[in-house]
C-alpha cells in the first residue's frame, strides 16, 4: 500500500519529468543582427511557437559567425543572408538543405551633404568608386557579417581595394556601426531594415538604391545529423519548414515598421 508520502513523492517526480521534457521543446537558432534587431523575431517567433508549441532562442551575430557556432554544433538550426557562403555550408556537409525565405536590399547611407557626390552614382560601383576617390570617410562593419561580405565584394566590383585612414573596419553589429557613421558623418552600407529601424540617424540619409546588385537574401539551413547527431533535428526541422509555408511567410510579410514593410518571402 502506497503512503501518502510516496504518492506525494510520485506526483512531484512526474510533475518535474514533464516540466523536463517542455523545457527542452525549444531550439537555437543562429541569425543575423539585422533579422534580430529589426525586430521581426519579435513579431514572427509567437506566432511559431503557437503553431508548434516549440520556443527559439536566437544567438544574433554576423553570418560569418553564424557559421562558425553552427559548424562548431552549437546551434539547431540557422537563418543567414550570405548565399554564397551558404551553398559552401551545404557542399561542405554542415548542412543538409538550404531554402529561400526572404528578402530586402542593402542601401548605401552618408552625410547629406554628401562630398563624394554618391547621389549622382548610376551604379553601386560608381558609388563605391566616388567614395574611394574622394577618400571621405567610411564606415565598415569589419566583422564578416553578411553585410560585411556583400560589403567587400563591392569594393572589388569596383576595383577599389578600401585601405588608408579615410576606411573604417569597425569589427561591430549594424546598429554600433551606424552610430559611428552617424558620429563621424562617415558613409555606411547597411540593410535596409537596421537602417529602418535606426533613430540616431543625425545627419546621415539614404544615398543610394536600387541596384540590383544590393539584393540581400535570407536562407534557412538544416543541420547535417550526420556532423551533429545531437541537435533538436526533428524540431528544427518543423522552424525550417514552417518558415517556408504559406503562414509562415504572411507573418514575414506582415511585419512592418511604421507602415513598411522590411523583409519580403520569397520561398519556393
Amino acid at each position: 500500500m502506497k503512503t501518502p508520502l510516496t504518492l506525494l513523492l510520485a506526483g512531484v517526480t512526474t510533475m518535474g519529468l514533464a516540466a523536463s521534457a517542455c523545457a527542452d521543446d525549444y531550439i537555437t537558432l543562429a541569425s543575423t543582427t539585422s533579422t534580430e534587431n529589426s525586430g521581426l523575431f519579435n513579431a514572427i517567433l509567437p506566432q511559431f511557437k503557437n503553431a508548434t508549441d516549440i520556443e527559439v532562442r536566437v544567438v544574433a551575430v554576423g553570418t560569418g559567425q553564424a557559421f562558425e557556432i553552427a559548424r562548431r554544433g552549437d546551434a539547431d538550426s540557422l537563418l543567414v543572408h550570405d548565399t554564397t557562403g551558404e551553398q559552401h555550408f551545404v557542399d561542405n556537409g554542415y548542412a543538409s538543405e538550404r531554402a529561400d525565405v526572404m528578402y530586402n536590399d542593402f542601401v548605401l547611407i552618408g552625410p547629406a551633404d554628401d562630398p563624394a557626390n554618391v547621389r549622382e552614382a548610376q551604379s553601386a560601383a560608381e558609388a563605391f568608386a566616388a567614395i574611394a576617390e574622394a577618400e571621405a570617410p567610411f564606415t565598415s562593419r569589419g566583422d564578416d557579417s553578411g553585410t560585411n561580405r556583400a560589403e567587400l565584394r563591392l569594393w572589388e566590383n569596383a576595383g577599389v581595394e578600401p585601405v588608408g585612414g579615410w576606411y573604417r573596419e569597425l569589427g561591430s553589429g549594424m546598429g554600433p556601426t551606424l552610430n559611428t557613421a552617424a558620429a563621424m558623418d562617415a558613409y555606411v552600407m547597411s540593410d535596409r531594415a537596421s537602417w529602418l529601424v535606426f533613430e540616431n540617424r543625425q545627419n546621415l540619409t539614404l544615398l543610394f538604391e536600387g541596384d540590383e546588385v544590393l539584393f540581400n537574401q535570407y536562407g534557412s539551413l538544416l543541420l547535417s545529423e550526420e556532423k551533429h547527431p545531437h541537435l533538436k533535428h526533428d524540431l528544427a526541422g518543423q522552424w525550417h519548414k514552417w518558415l517556408v509555408s504559406e503562414q509562415g511567410q504572411q507573418t514575414i510579410a506582415d511585419f512592418k515598421v511604421d507602415g513598411q514593410q522590411l523583409f519580403f518571402p520569397n520561398a519556393k
